[in-house]
């Protein structure tokens, strides 16, 4: 393997971890008092967005890769347990991105259907929404459990987990494995920018519509307390969902190359493989973009967290003047 490539890939995901993993609590802290002006669905998908990417970070950065790289001996190698992480990675990736969806479809929901908007746009159904999806996706990633086996038995104990070759040649586990590929990611980065697409489209019509009947002409400019509002949480539905494409598109163009060219082994130092690492470090790197973002897109948020980072130095100082006085 390439020496250099594998020295990037550690310091990558060493910098993930330290920066993913506090930048997350953050969030989940800051959304969870409902003090950023955001509605109490907007509220609930955020945190369980910020929630989800927190447990890729954990599982995925830390257990599969970072102990892979730093602690190839440790009890997570034994083959039950690096089963399991096998699993919970697969199913946090997935709720991670459908979470995501979950959010840009109420988004969707709440800008261009009017009518649906009362009923779906609430907490208790963003409640269901989140709970079943969650549930769904850890259940239907249940079955890769079976798909791995011990590299090598020592002292009676199973190491390792390497796929049986069974999954690449029997047809149900053919048609598994594409299920779980369409399901994540390429079904999500399809709908999403069907999503914002229609969203952009419904905005371009509304506004022209409000425009026509508040009878605004090129030299005016009246506020629109409606549409300002809209504004703030388009910004924050386009961010959110940009950065997603964004940084899974790389993945998504190494699967599609692969499928079409039928490449299905390569040398650790091809450029293919330097390509596909890169794909899944900004595939994890999306993880902790999301509470940046808001930092950016949303003033009550920066307020937040200004105060938290206030709070522990104005109890210092008031720890210190009661015991000088």
């Amino acid at each position: 393997m390439n020496v250099s490539l594998q020295i990037i890939r550690k310091i990558c995901y060493v910098a993930l971890a330290v920066i993913g993993v506090p930048v997350n609590l953050v969030a989940i802290v800051i959304l969870s008092r409902g003090k950023c002006g955001l509605s109490t669905c907007i509220t609930r998908y955020l945190v369980a967005m910020a929630a989800s990417d927190q447990l890729v970070i954990i599982i995925e950065v830390i257990l599969n890769r970072i102990s892979s790289y730093f602690f190839p001996g440790s009890f997570l190698r034994i083959t039950p347990i690096c089963s399991v992480i096998k699993i919970l990675r697969r199913a946090s990736i997935d709720c991670s991105v459908w979470l995501t969806i979950a959010f840009s479809f109420d988004r969707f929901v709440a800008i261009c259907c009017q009518k649906l908007k009362t009923n779906y746009c609430t907490g208790k159904t963003a409640n269901v929404v989140l709970a079943s999806s969650c549930l769904v996706l850890c259940l239907k990633n249940i079955p890769y459990y079976f798909t791995y086996k011990s590299g090598e038995i020592i002292n009676n104990v199973p190491w390792l987990c390497d796929i049986k070759s069974s999954y690449y040649t029997e047809p149900g586990w053919v048609a598994f494995d594409w299920f779980d590929t369409i399901l994540t990611p390429l079904l999500p980065f399809g709908l999403i920018l069907l999503l914002n697409a229609l969203t952009v489209r419904h905005i371009l019509v509304a506004s022209r519509v409000r425009k026509g009947l508040r009878g605004e002409s090129k030299g005016e400019n009246i506020s629109d307390p409606e549409m300002e509002s809209r504004r703030k949480s388009i910004i924050l539905l386009f961010t959110v969902s940009g950065s997603f494409i964004l940084l899974w598109l790389l993945y998504v163009i190494e699967f599609f190359y692969i499928t079409i060219t039928n490449t299905n082994n390569y040398d650790h130092n091809d450029s293919l493989y330097i390509f596909e690492q890169v794909g899944y470090i900004l595939r994890n790197l999306s993880c902790c973009t999301n509470t940046f973002i808001y930092g950016v897109t949303q003033t009550k948020f920066r307020e937040q967290f200004k105060s938290a980072v206030k709070y522990p130095v104005t109890l210092i100082v008031k720890l210190i003047n009661s015991k000088t006085i």
